[in-house]
């Protein structure tokens, strides 16, 4: 098992969490270059009724008030979907290098699958993308949240 798969289990499970509020389960979190969290986040948007509580903005607002920096240079964003194209205008803003993530996101995807924003050479940032990490653990949960729901 590799690295990038022991995270993705620990994001499914932080992403489990997500579902005592109704919420969607998708976790993130944020590793320093030691391996060290320095931002964790589910998603909170029914939670909070926050529209932008997406659980890779709140991991990236916690990380860079734990650092005190805006700037997340030197750090892999671990997510367990791909991200949306909100998601994606933070990690660049952010500079996060890597990013790593599980299920794909066909409708809404910014890293690979409806859009690339994060690879897009027009921008002056680009990010390495890890895709597709445990990604039928990641995708189950999901479709049995929306299963459940239906």
């Amino acid at each position: 098992m590799s690295q990038y798969d022991e995270w993705m289990r620990e994001a499914i499970a932080d992403a489990r969490l997500a579902l005592s509020t109704g919420d969607v389960p998708v976790a993130a979190f944020l590793l320093d270059a030691n391996g060290t969290r320095i931002g964790t986040g589910r998603n909170e948007r029914e939670l909070s009724k926050d529209p932008t509580a997406h659980a890779e903005v709140l991991a990236i607002r916690e990380a860079a008030t734990s650092i005190g920096d805006w700037h997340l240079e030197n750090t892999t964003l671990v997510v367990t979907l791909e991200p949306c194209v909100m998601c994606a205008g933070a990690i660049l803003n952010a500079r996060i290098p890597r990013v790593v993530f599980g299920a794909w996101d066909e409708k809404a995807g910014a890293a690979g699958s409806v859009h690339d924003l994060l690879r897009d050479r027009r921008l002056n940032h680009r990010v390495e993308v890890i895709a597709g990490v445990e990604a039928e653990a990641c995708a189950d949960l999901l479709l049995d949240f929306f299963r459940a729901k239906r």
